[in-house]
């Protein structure tokens, strides 16, 4: 039985999980507010923090939309060696738990367990975010396109340095072109 990116998370979360990839002596903080209706829609991974969940991932895609409930659906694709390789695809739910900036989410592909989900930095046309955890561990940089300008990228390496995170450890995700 193949095992969700959720329970993978989960496991490695209660094993200790990855390292911490981040100077945690100034709290981590989220972008002052998340348009959600914005937000829905599909974004490509152009970058994170090595995780054994994601391990051999290629051509990496998230997909949100609303669901009747209120909750958010939550479908990530992963494609196994290469962009154009085998889809791995990873169906969940996502509840804003900060309704003030609807920047903190919680995520769960599995039952009753969630992760969170910061949006921690967010372009001002919805084209760029940053995605991170409050322990460091986790870290995402999302586009709405496959690929993004080599300004952009040093933009996004940039925000997450004075964020504390240590950008030398980003594994830049292949997207097809």
């Amino acid at each position: 039985m193949r095992l969700t990116v959720l329970t993978l998370f989960l496991m490695l979360a209660a094993c200790g999980g990855p390292p911490v990839n981040r100077d945690g002596t100034e709290p981590l903080t989220t972008v002052e507010y998340v348009d959600t209706e914005r937000y829905l829609g599909r974004w490509y991974e152009i970058a994170r923090f090595p995780n054994r969940f994601e391990e051999g991932c290629e051509g990496v895609t998230a997909d949100y939309a609303m669901r009747d409930d209120g909750l958010i659906s939550v479908t990530n694709t992963c494609h196994k060696g290469s962009p154009d390789g085998e889809a791995d695809v990873a169906k969940g739910r996502a509840r804003v738990v900060d309704e003030q900036t609807n920047a903190k989410l919680k995520v769960s592909f599995f039952g009753p367990f969630w992760g969170d989900y910061w949006v921690i930095g967010l372009a001002e046309d919805y084209s760029l975010a940053l995605v991170g955890e409050p322990e460091g561990r986790y870290l995402w940089i999302l586009s709405r396109t496959p690929t993004i300008s080599d300004e952009a990228r040093h933009m996004a390496v940039n925000d997450l340095r004075r964020m504390g995170y240590y950008t030398d450890e980003l594994y830049w995700t292949e997207q097809a072109k």
